[in-house]
């Protein structure tokens, strides 16, 4: 009997031996969960008191809520023109909720331009408007009919509530992302608090907003004096008596004032260069109600390059390539 007794003892005692062991080994895991839970936990309250009650939503969802900006480019045929279309698009491509209406002087689209406009990867709208061969003499104002055509199709096409801004982008100018740039901080102020600081451009536009720009008037940069927040004058090389003493590439307008006054529109009759930005602004707008950006104009984000003017003197009028390629 001993004999049959120990040879079943011996026998279940590796598995007895076995359960135990996994036994405490569950023991210490459960343990271990209950510590590593514990922290995360504790690590958990900590971050959320490190963040303001009011986090911001999603990026999409705030992206989502931006006006839409509308950028309105006369253009016209010339050996330069895709290179500053390119150059406008490289920029506006980077920028959220944005529109692009371009506009040709010529009496169709042409196909050099739409094809552009299809590959630039920006929402645009492709529009023309011819000037009449009258007004193309020298010293008469440019690009009337083309921004007058942008303000029409503005105001045939959106809506009376759309939040919007519109400005205008001549072709020939060059643009910093900060001019658009939305951006939104949570900074912490003191123990336990926090502030939100926002800063602005473009696109928080209430009526007019405006802006320096280099690179005009025969001077460095051109921009608004302001005093205490409001606009008092203006630091320009070129007939400071003028009622709004800005480049066209200095001012932006809320859609909404846009659509509220259809008269507004760039002049012809009696038009003298340099005077189409105060003919057009005097109708929506006075000088003490003008927003000033880019910190109380005093910096500068858009200048009036100016491609340099192509030499093309050794083009071959003979024995061109035999390929034909867009430039």
């Amino acid at each position: 009997m001993k004999s049959i007794f120990y040879s079943r003892f011996f026998i279940l005692l590796p598995w007895v031996l076995i359960v135990i062991i996994v036994m405490d080994i569950d023991t210490k895991r459960s343990s271990v969960r209950s510590t590593a839970g514990s922290y995360l936990a504790r690590l958990g309250d900590a971050q959320r008191r490190e963040r303001p009650a009011h986090a911001a939503p999603a990026g999409a969802n705030r992206t989502a809520l931006l006006p839409l900006i509308y950028a309105v480019t006369p253009t016209y045929s010339r050996a330069v023109q895709k290179a500053e279309l390119t150059r406008l698009a490289n920029t506006f491509r980077q920028v959220p909720r944005f529109h692009w209406v371009v506009v040709e002087d010529a009496s169709a689209r042409t196909e050099l331009v739409a094809h552009f406009l299809a590959r630039c990867g920006v929402p645009y709208t492709h529009l023309h408007a011819l000037t009449p061969r009258r007004f193309k003499r020298s010293g008469m104002p440019r690009a009337t009919e083309q921004r007058n055509a942008a303000l029409g199709w503005l105001r045939t096409h959106r809506a009376t509530r759309e939040p919007g801004v519109v400005f205008f982008a001549d072709d020939d100018n060059t643009y910093s992302l900060e001019l658009f740039e939305e951006v939104t901080r949570d900074c912490a102020k003191g123990e336990g608090s926090w502030e939100t600081r926002e800063r602005v451009q473009m696109r928080s536009t209430k009526g007019v907003s405006v802006w320096p720009v280099g690179l005009v008037g025969g001077r460095r940069y051109e921009r608004p004096i302001v005093e205490n927040g409001k606009v008092v004058g203006w630091y320009t090389g070129w007939r400071a008596d003028r009622p709004f003493a800005i480049d066209m590439a200095g001012f932006a307008v809320n859609l909404q004032v846009i659509l509220a006054n259809p008269r507004a529109l760039f002049k012809r009759r009696g038009a003298k260069p340099g005077m189409q930005e105060s003919d057009f602004l005097k109708q929506i707008t006075k000088v003490e109600d003008l927003e000033p950006k880019a910190k109380n104009c005093t910096q500068v984000l858009v200048w009036h390059t100016r491609t340099e003017k192509v030499n093309l003197g050794n083009e071959p009028k003979r024995h061109q390539d035999s390929l034909m390629i867009e430039v």
